[in-house]
């Protein structure tokens, strides 16, 4: 049995025998890294020079513990430390368990040719003991890096929702979302209504989610009592949006009009605003309600896009039209709705009247028979006549 004193002069001589190999170590680890990584291989040279470190310090503080196994291991900070904080975006956590069990099959494959007679099961014993306490540091990095990129897209995303509410419709808005996973691909509308009630960090991110598989693209906005979503994607996004619908607190949810892509979502948020500030005026409304569907309430309240709109897609087209149909729709309107008294002003049979009625129904997609329909044309009639009034 070895005296005391041969067990440190071995050990010793053990230890400096792992340092005497770490060029070696490192220079197989670098090999392996090359033959059997396609990860590895694919990096750009820089950052495969800053892996190269990565590995040599990981090695090196594994020779330094193994001298002192009272201390703590170094973890994957310091692993870090020679390497610039973006490599962790290019090297994921599962490429940096890759790299500590490469390191470590590497030590066990070389423990016989660099330890000490007799002392080769604790040098791999050793390496075991100090992966498994990197495996639970690069976890630990990986997941206070996940939490401030978590937290720092929480923010972009309320910023970038923020703006498409003011207004802003630019080119940036496309360069921001793009910071956020979206895709952009297809086009894009904007929904809001209420927000359910303890809607916290845990269910906004649950909703995130539940709005990418719905629509593909999502952001998603709390502004005091109003949630706010915006999709985008290639399929059927009103569906999406009401599909949605649950995930809404009580009273009106409007869904603004679809845009070619994220950039213009801002036109669709202020449609999809207004409406929700009109739709009280239609008790009757259904959840949800799209927001063109709420252009004379939109009037009502004072939003210049809904009367330009209405009189460009109902008015003008009726003014423009043969056949005296916007005479007849007047005519119409103006006697209670009623096809015999407006036949008796305009000295036509009511079968007359049926008919150009039908066609200002071709004509603005508008159905004058309806109740509800009748109305939006009511409106645009009145705000056509006052617009041609204003005219010099």
């Amino acid at each position: 049995m070895p005296s005391p004193a041969q067990t440190t002069v071995s050990r010793g001589e053990n230890i400096q025998r792992v340092r005497d190999g770490l060029g070696m170590l490192t220079a197989a680890a670098m090999r392996r890294l090359d033959e059997e990584v396609p990860w590895y291989r694919q990096l750009p040279a820089e950052d495969r020079s800053y892996v190269g470190l990565v590995a040599q310090s990981g090695i090196n503080s594994f020779v330094s513990w193994f001298a002192d196994p009272t201390q703590t291991p170094h973890g994957v900070g310091e692993m870090f430390a020679a390497a610039p904080p973006e490599l962790t975006r290019s090297i994921s956590l599962q490429h940096t368990l890759q790299l500590v069990r490469i390191m470590v099959d590497v030590v066990e494959s070389h423990s016989d040719q660099i330890a000490a007679p007799g002392y080769e099961r604790e040098l791999r014993e050793a390496v075991l003991r100090y992966s498994r306490e990197i495996a639970f540091s690069a976890a630990e990095v990986y997941a206070r890096a996940a939490e401030v990129r978590g937290a720092w897209d929480a923010r972009l995303e309320a910023l970038v929702v923020d703006a498409l509410l003011r207004g802003d419709d630019d080119d940036s808005i496309r360069s921001r979302v793009s910071a956020l996973g979206w895709s952009g691909r297809g086009q894009a509308l904007v929904v809001v209504g209420a927000t359910t009630s303890g809607l916290d960090d845990v269910r906004t991110a649950d909703l995130r989610r539940a709005a990418r598989r719905a629509a593909g693209d999502a952001l998603v906005g709390i502004h005091g009592d109003r949630l706010v979503l915006v999709l985008g994607g290639e399929g059927d996004l009103v569906a999406a949006a009401t599909s949605l619908l649950p995930r809404f607190g009580s009273g009106p949810v409007v869904i603004g009009g679809v845009v070619p892509d994220v950039s213009g979502a801002a036109r669709s948020a202020r449609a999809a605003l207004a409406g929700l500030a009109a739709a009280p005026a239609w008790p009757q409304a259904p959840r949800p309600v799209l927001a063109d569907d709420l252009l004379p309430e939109r009037v009502l309240i004072g939003d210049t896009t809904a009367r330009r709109t209405l009189v460009a897609q109902a008015y003008r087209p009726l003014q423009e039209a043969t056949g005296s149909v916007l005479e007849t729709l007047s005519a119409y309107l103006g006697t209670g709705r009623s096809l015999e008294a407006a036949a008796r002003r305009l000295y036509v049979h009511p079968n007359t009247v049926r008919y150009r009625l039908r066609k200002v129904s071709e004509i603005t997609g508008w159905d004058p028979l309806d109740a509800r329909e009748s109305f939006v044309l009511q409106m645009a009639l009145a705000l056509g006549q006052l617009e041609a009034a204003e005219r010099p």
